[in-house]
This record gives structure tokens, sequence and C-alpha cells, in this order.
């Protein structure tokens, strides 16, 4: 199972086993991680799941689609790095993923 480390804004990292197939949302959902409010529950109507993905994976990770970008639109202090949890799904690649949440949500 891919390891995925979610950092808080104060810098605590939590490391956790995903699920291939599930999204880095879900993951921290499902293991109490927090920063990550999920408020419309992975739809991809909020952004109260963003996350900023560590450097060394965004080429990994890839860039958020349209619609994505869109709600990024609602998120507080968007920067290149910015994405929905919801929208990234795990899979074996992503082992050793790091993404930070930001101070607060949406």
């Amino acid at each position: 199972m891919p390891k995925i480390t979610y950092v808080d804004h104060a810098g605590t990292e939590r490391t956790v086993e995903g699920s291939v197939g599930a999204t880095v949302m879900e993951t921290a959902l499902r293991n109490n991680v927090p920063g990550i409010d999920a408020e419309c529950g992975g739809a991809c109507a909020c952004a109260t799941c963003h996350v900023y993905v560590a450097d060394a994976w965004i080429d990994v990770v890839g860039k958020a689609q349209d619609m994505e970008q869109d709600m990024l639109d609602f998120a507080s202090d968007v920067r290149e790095n910015s994405r929905l949890s919801c929208q990234i799904k795990i899979a074996p690649n992503l082992d050793g993923l790091v993404v930070t949440t930001p101070s607060q949500q949406g």
C-alpha cells in the first residue's frame, strides 16, 4: 500500500497507508488527518480539501484539470503546487507522496 505523508501548516507530519484507487482526501478522512475538511465529500464542488503537493511530486501527481482549477479559485492562499486532494487518485507510483495542508481551508 502506498504511504502518503500529510504535513500540517505547523510542520507536524502524519504518514498513513492509502489504498490504490482511493483519493488523497479519502485517505486523510479515514485516518483522521486534521486540516482536510472535505465539505463536499469529494465531488470537486468546494475547496476544503486543498493541499500543497511537495515539489518533488508535482510532475508525478500532475496538474489540476479545468474543473479543479475553477474550484481552486475559492481556496485560500493558492500556489503553483496547489491541488484538491479529492482529485488525486492514489496509485502505486505515489508511494511516498508528501502534501501539506494550508493554515485554513476554503
